[in-house]
Order: structure tokens, then sequence, then C-alpha cells
């Protein structure tokens, strides 16, 4: 089964959390045969392999290589929120 999105987590050198973006699964694979992700705006670009192992890709010029980043599989849409915060309650 493959994952249709992600959230990217970019840390930084302390392992604080910098930004996090969401990808979606396009119809290309990366040179390592993994599905490449992206975001709305195509900037940011990663192949992501079945073990989680991301490789973010440059889009542009100017670009620094992201070094930690890490994937986490987020639920197809109308699954339950992982968070469990669910829906929200009516209002009174």
């Amino acid at each position: 089964m493959s994952v249709s999105r992600y959230e990217l987590v970019f840390t930084d050198v302390t392992g604080a959390t910098r930004d996090v973006v969401v990808v979606e699964r396009t119809l290309y694979k990366g040179s390592g045969g993994h599905p490449i992700y992206t975001d709305p705006t195509g900037i940011i670009r990663a192949e992501i392999s079945d073990r989680g192992e991301v490789r973010v890709m440059p889009s542009g010029g100017h670009q620094d290589p992201a070094h930690a980043v890490r994937a986490r599989a987020l639920p197809e849409d109308g699954a339950e929120d992982p968070a469990g915060s669910g829906p929200a309650a009516p209002s009174a």
C-alpha cells in the first residue's frame, strides 16, 4: 500500500522543528525508484521510500539541500485525525 500524503518535518542542527510542510504524491518516480511528493506550490519536492527515507530534491537555483527531514504519513482523506481530535463538537 502506498501513502498519498506526508508531512515533511524540517529540523535544525539541535533537532528543533523549524517547519512542517504537507506534500502529496505525484505520478513521477525519483532516481531511487520511489514516488516523488510535492507541496501545492511545487517548490518542495521529495522522493520518499516505503521505509520513510526522505531525499529532498532541489526545484530551483540557490536552494540549500535539507539534511534533517522526517516524513510522517498522513491518513487518507476522510480518515480519523491521528491526534485523535476528530471533528469539532457542535455549538449550542
